[in-house]
């Protein structure tokens, strides 16, 4: 069964942007998944199709309002059981394992909030799983949702020309990746490191190892930090 990504935007002309080249645009082409991008403001009632609201209580910006937004959802997610993801720098940071369990899946249900935020009522009763890819924020949830499916379309199965390339890169095992090379043998005078060209495979491994540990531990310790509390627990 193909993948289904159905995406819940103010601007569904931004979709499949990126997504409909290289990797991605050919297992499109393939039918491995499908995309549907839905105007949440077709499900607006009023004459000027209103989506937002002032904040409950005062402050600044405009909120989307729950009862367009919950129709929008129902629409698309009536009788569906795929994951309702809503981008928010609030929700849970995205991890590879997360994105391995969608990618596991039939396919998921992504809602591009816009303004100051979504009604809580609406996340709350549509059961949408808050989602984050870093600590920073946008001017809305599209840009976001591209990177989720991105991440996961990618693993999907047949995408990538070599499926062992999914097992072998950064947050795989609770590591960042080792480094690469590639010919010239030598290049402004700096050489591949020997041990790549020697032909020992058990070295090579034992250094890559050994590199992708010392990148983490100097980029990402908390990575090696959660792996040992983990592994402790």
């Amino acid at each position: 069964m193909a993948f289904r990504a159905s995406v819940l935007t103010l601007y569904p002309e931004m979709f499949p942007g990126h997504l409909g080249f290289s990797l991605a645009g050919k297992a499109m082409e393939r039918g491995q998944w499908s995309l549907d991008a839905v105007q949440i403001r077709d499900f607006a009632t009023d004459k000027h199709r209103t989506v937002d609201d002032t904040p409950a209580g005062g402050g600044a910006g405009m909120v989307l309002k729950p009862d367009v937004l919950a129709r929008a959802i129902d629409s698309t997610a009536e009788n569906d059981t795929r994951p309702r993801l809503l981008m928010s720098p609030r929700g849970r940071p995205l991890t590879q394992e997360r994105v391995r369990e969608l990618a596991s899946g039939d396919g998921v249900i992504i809602v591009c909030g816009r303004f100051e935020g979504v009604d809580q009522r609406v996340i709350e009763a549509r059961g949408l799983e808050e989602v984050s890819i870093g600590d920073y924020v946008l001017s809305g949830g599209e840009p976001a949702a591209l990177i989720v499916l991105d991440a996961i379309i990618r693993i999907l199965p047949g995408v990538m020309g070599n499926d062992l390339s999914g097992l072998h890169e950064s947050f795989e095992g609770g590591l960042l990746e080792h480094p690469h090379y590639t010919r010239p043998q030598a290049w402004e005078g700096w050489e591949i490191p020997s041990i790549l060209t020697s032909g020992n495979h058990g070295a090579i491994e034992k250094w890559r190892h050994q590199e992708a540990v010392r990148l983490t531990r100097e980029r990402r310790p908390d990575l090696l930090e959660k792996a040992k509390t983990e592994k402790n627990g």
